[in-house]
């Protein structure tokens, strides 16, 4: 088979980079449009906002849906004091300790960009009741460096504005450590696109949608809406989960170690043989694979196989560390096997394909049904 190692690293800053809170991804999916136009046959949007890409295969042949969030965790202006700061409202889940004397940019709605950094206390003359306290996210504000409300209504910032980390793309010392705002889940959209690059030069039976949903993080909405434009046969979420290769776990999920197959979540048991199909595909590649349990959490794939009739799903991971904050670390190793893996999935799938799949939860195809009669 061709080599799919190559990968362009330049998208996956552009992802990181890229500000986009739930509700509010259009910057973020103006990247996946313009890269993945050469490799679609067609580019639409359902009325949520999620973009979907079109990889056109055989006529009448199966359809797989693809499904990463564009959307990462963030805040809201929540109020503007007269001093001039910016009074915050999460946007998906944070633990408050991780954001104190974090720099943040807010996103105008024409436009502009405006750092600041969250406020936060020193240490000096602090109560031991008040230095062991956990912070709630919404006691944060953002200090733009101002002097007055009319100074910060003047930049054009009001209520309602995006607040997401401010943190650039880098390739740490050892460079197959990618740093970055917004792996969750941007890493994934940057795999869906490779996906899509890799499938223009390799035939293929199964047309191919990747859908790049939005509001994920506020309750895997932008999923189900892609399911009922798309009408997929088979899905595959493609989303983070947590490293725990650190001292503060040691628990075994190391960066680097390879594909990441996801056997269940709190949300969605994966369909058995899909997951054998990948270890299958996993082993004939060469990869490397650990299987997760993540029993706290979900991805596209929770609202995916429920809708319609039932979707045979399930989700391919890619580990980070520090996992809803403003820095996260992922390894280019598991990105580019993730790749791998997927693009390979999609070549060989095909009606016969699919029928073994929905036959390991005892579902008979329409063939099978008319022998029995």
């Amino acid at each position: 088979m061709n080599n799919f190692n190559e990968i362009d690293l330049d998208l996956l800053k552009r992802l990181s980079e890229a500000d986009g809170i739930s509700g509010n991804e259009r910057e973020v999916s103006r990247i996946v449009k313009n890269f993945g136009a050469d490799f679609s046959d067609a580019i639409f949007y359902d009325n949520l906002g999620s973009v979907i890409l079109q990889a056109n295969g055989a006529p009448a042949a199966p359809k797989i849906m693809l499904s990463s969030h564009l959307d990462e965790v963030g805040f809201m202006v929540r109020s503007i004091t007269e001093e001039g700061y910016l009074n915050l409202l999460p946007v998906g889940g944070w633990w408050g300790h991780v954001m104190p004397a974090q720099e943040l940019t807010v996103t105008t709605e024409t436009g502009g960009k405006f750092v600041g950094v969250v406020g936060s206390r020193a240490p000096h003359g602090m109560s031991k009741t008040e230095k062991t306290k956990v912070m709630e996210p919404r006691e944060l504000y953002l200090d733009l460096g101002v002097p007055s409300r009319s100074f910060v209504e003047a930049l054009g910032i009001q209520v309602g504005d995006m607040i997401t980390p401010n943190v650039r793309f880098r390739q740490l010392n050892d460079p197959n450590y990618l740093l970055g705002k917004a792996w969750d889940d941007r890493c994934c959209v940057g795999v869906g696109l490779e996906v899509l690059r890799n499938l223009k030069r390799s035939s293929h039976q199964a047309t191919v949608y990747f859908a790049a949903t939005v509001q994920e993080e506020v309750g895997i909405r932008g999923a189900r809406t892609a399911v009922y434009t798309i009408k997929p046969d088979i899905a595959i979420a493609l989303d983070v989960t947590t490293a725990t290769d650190t001292p503060l776990d040691c628990e075994g999920m190391n960066l680097g170690d390879g594909v990441t197959l996801s056997v269940l979540d709190s949300l969605t048991i994966g369909n058995s043989g899909l997951v054998q199909l990948m270890a299958e595909i996993v082993a004939e590649l060469n990869l490397d694979v650990r299987y997760d349990f993540m029993t706290v959490g979900g991805t596209d794939a929770c609202n995916i196989h429920k809708m319609l009739t039932g979707v045979v799903s399930m989700t391919i991971s890619i580990p980070t560390r520090y996992m809803h904050s403003p820095r996260l670390l992922i390894h280019r190793k598991d990105y580019e096997q993730t790749i791998q893996l997927v693009t390979e999935f999609c070549r060989r799938v095909d009606w016969e394909q699919l029928n073994q799949l929905k036959s390991t939860v005892g579902i008979q195809s329409k063939h099978e049904i008319e022998e029995t009669k």
